[in-house]
């Protein structure tokens, strides 16, 4: 996809700035929603809305849209690809993060890990909960904390890799002209 066409499209489902910054609800933020990397595509807004969507996804809180978009408002990064980023944890998803966070937690702290029959009942969860909690918690921060780093280090290496193409793209291209130039003048 090329970058003229991705721009339009993200275009095209971004909201008006003008409009998102009249909205009512959104005035708690006031003057801070006016700073243009909230809603510009570059290389800090990006690299900074994947750290903070990816943190956002992985901590296991009600409303991570919301998380992310405070946290992208914070750090100055991009707010609508933040949001869409906490969509990263979802029903299918969750259970694997769990998991891996689980364990990283029983190892940060030392603890054996545990086997248990999971039960869809709130009494089964706020009994287990109080077992594994700590270690879920512990873990979750962990592993929102790499992937936060990971993202923003792997946006910033594509998004390099990217200006480089582009600049010998046009370098290229231009050596192309200048050759069309000469054989032009050559046959006058």
């Amino acid at each position: 996809m090329s970058k003229k066409l991705f721009r339009k499209l993200i275009k095209r489902y971004v909201p008006d700035v003008m409009k998102t910054n009249d909205g009512k609800h959104l005035s708690i933020f006031g003057k801070f929603l006016h700073d243009p990397n909230l809603w510009h595509l570059n290389r800090y807004s990006v690299s900074t809305a994947f750290s903070v969507g990816l943190f956002a996804a992985l901590i296991p809180v009600p409303f991570q849209m919301l998380l992310a978009a405070s946290l992208a408002i914070i750090a100055r990064g991009n707010i609508p690809i933040s949001v869409a980023l906490a969509w990263v944890s979802n029903p299918f998803t969750t259970p694997v993060f769990l998991f891996i966070a689980y364990h990283i937690g029983t190892f940060i702290l030392r603890m054996p890990p545990h086997h248990f029959k999971f039960e869809m009942t709130v009494e089964w969860f706020l009994k287990e909960f109080q077992d594994y909690g700590t270690p879920i918690i512990l873990g979750c921060f962990v592993l929102g904390i790499i992937c936060a780093i990971i993202g923003n280090i792997v946006v910033r290496i594509i998004w390099r890799i990217s200006v480089i193409a582009a600049w010998k793209q046009r370098v290229l291209s231009r050596k192309r002209r200048m050759k069309k130039l000469k054989k032009k003048k050559k046959q006058r």
